[in-house]
């Protein structure tokens, strides 16, 4: 496991590009027969993947950036299937995971198993992990059970949807929001307006992007803004003080994932338009 320290303000702004990418940017997911993941101490989230194909990849608990017994001793996760039909065992009840279902996992669930139903044709589980002070349920959502919204439109370039996972009215959960973001073809905007939320902080998994394409993602201070080149199935954290907002080459999908002190999806700070440098 990797882990990370995230810079201050003051410093981000002296950041050179390779700098950004080394402390944001997440470029190891999805590897095969591997589970990848970052620990950062913004929030004390972990990020994380796992690609099954010639067997089983269990997920454990690093005892040295950890210190548990098991992965969720003191933690929550969120995952999110985006490769082909998978299944997730938890303390030996299997959840089968298609296309685009998230699996909430509760605080307390020991033995954590990721399975592809066709080696061939491999499951991409994406995980997004907090700290939990309670337990609450593990819940399997398909798909069509997330609470989608529409926003946007054609003429600013960012008609998307918005399909909501875990939060408060859906899946209940000690801190963690999850869910994600597609795009309509010829939309290239994400989050603009920008925002930021100092109650919470969060992260960008971008996926569903030809190898040629790419996005722009911005981040950092309104006033003292810098971007990241964002490739496939490539993560970008984000501090509460940073806005988190991109523009693709093409249009994609991304999964957003949260974790502080609020759970209330529409809490922002908004930034006005005139005011970003």
């Amino acid at each position: 496991m990797e882990v990370r320290y995230s810079p201050d303000p003051l410093n981000f702004k002296r950041m050179t590009t390779e700098e950004l990418r080394k402390n944001f940017l997440i470029e190891s997911l999805f590897q095969p027969d591997k589970i990848e993941m970052v620990y950062s101490d913004i929030d004390r989230s972990i990020t994380g993947s796992a690609v099954p194909v010639k067997g089983s990849l269990k997920l454990l608990a690093s005892k040295k950036e950890m210190a548990a017994n098991y992965f969720t001793e003191r933690r929550e996760i969120g995952v999110i299937n985006i490769g082909e039909k998978g299944i997730v065992i938890l303390d030996g009840k299997v959840f089968t995971m298609n296309h685009k279902d998230c699996l909430y996992i509760g605080r307390g669930t020991k033995i954590i198993e990721f399975k592809s139903s066709n080696s061939k044709k491999p499951a991409m589980f994406y995980f997004s992990s907090y700290p939990a002070h309670t337990q609450y349920p593990s819940k399997r959502l398909k798909f069509s059970d997330a609470q989608p919204a529409k926003l946007g439109d054609m003429k600013s370039a960012n008609k998307r949807t918005i399909y909501k996972y875990i939060h408060e009215k859906n899946v209940k959960s000690c801190q963690l929001v999850m869910g994600l973001t597609e795009l309509e073809e010829g939309s290239l905007w994400n989050t603009m307006p920008v925002h930021t939320h100092q109650r919470r902080s969060e992260i960008y998994m971008y996926f569903n992007l030809k190898n040629e394409s790419c996005v722009f993602h911005f981040l950092g201070e309104p006033n003292e803004t810098r971007h990241i080149v964002v490739r496939n199935r490539q993560a970008v954290l984000s501090p509460s003080y940073s806005i988190h907002s991109g523009a693709g080459t093409q249009n994609y999908t991304f999964i957003w994932s949260m974790g502080g002190e609020n759970q209330e999806f529409d809490d922002m700070d908004w930034v006005k338009m005139e005011n970003l440098k």
